[in-house]
């Protein structure tokens, strides 16, 4: 899969509107009841297009964002409202991708219903690589963000992500400032991310960061390596394994020895 680095502005989806005035967006999927994307049970919305190329992506079928389904607001809402009672008390919406900044205008209209109308909990998955060219009120009806971190190391997250670090590390600072709360998400990928000294400088990062609940330290897995192939794109990972549960346990501790909740 070949790729170039352009500048985030040139992600962002200009807003698409349909013949009744709706926002509409490209949808890759929908998940109800899920555990691991936020907290207690959420409804999430994966939205598609992403600019960045991760080596270790589960779900390369949502880098393209027309590859998604279009949908109206409306039409997410009502598929939503089925399951608003229930998440209500129980969860909440987390829109997740591919990168859901790539479509914001979409998706800030869906978080404004869902907080303001179905007074849902609202969550963020993102790397934050689009958010400098949103203002702050945009994150006005999102409670959380999820927040990916690929590595800290300004060469390695090149060649993991393809696309700079330095917009995602901005980003978390000015979500600190702004008293927002983040979950930082961390893929364990051996051989790339799991240097100790790396871990150690991530992890002294994050410690100085305002609103960080957790971090959440994500094996990696190979359940999306068949999309690679069907997609014909190369996969780079196909002598790396999982981490060990020794690994898996020895990161999760350099994480809180910085006094942060690791999981």
């Amino acid at each position: 899969m070949e790729h170039q680095a352009f500048h985030p502005r040139a992600f962002i989806a200009p807003a698409c509107v349909d013949e009744h005035g709706k926002f509409s967006g490209f949808v890759h999927s929908f998940e109800t009841g899920s555990a691991v994307d936020g907290p207690g049970m959420r409804f999430v919305l994966f939205v598609s297009g992403c600019p960045f190329r991760c080596l270790y992506c589960h779900n390369p079928d949502t880098i393209k964002m027309h590859n998604g389904h279009l949908m109206s607001v409306d039409q997410v809402m009502a598929k939503m409202a089925e399951f608003a009672s229930l998440l209500r008390f129980a969860g909440g919406l987390t829109i997740s991708g591919g990168e859901p900044l790539m479509q914001a205008h979409f998706i800030k209209e869906i978080f404004y219903l869902a907080k303001h109308q179905l007074r849902l909990h609202t969550a963020l998955d993102t790397q934050g690589f689009l958010a400098a060219h949103l203002d702050d009120a945009w994150f006005d009806d999102v409670d959380l963000v999820l927040l990916d971190i690929k590595h800290i190391d300004p060469e390695q997250h090149q060649r993991l992500t393809s696309q700079p670090l330095q917009p995602t590390l901005d980003f978390a600072q000015r979500l600190s400032a702004m008293g927002k709360k983040m979950w930082v998400r961390y893929v364990l990928l051996p051989g790339y991310t799991d240097g100790f000294e790396d871990v150690e400088k991530l992890a002294e990062w994050v410690a100085l960061l305002h609103g960080v609940e957790r971090v959440e330290v994500l094996p990696f897995h190979k359940m999306g390596e068949h999309k690679w192939a069907e997609l014909g794109f190369k996969y780079h990972l196909k002598d790396v394994e999982p981490p060990s549960s020794e690994l898996l346990r020895r990161v999760v501790a350099q994480f809180e020895r910085r006094g942060l909740a690791a999981c």
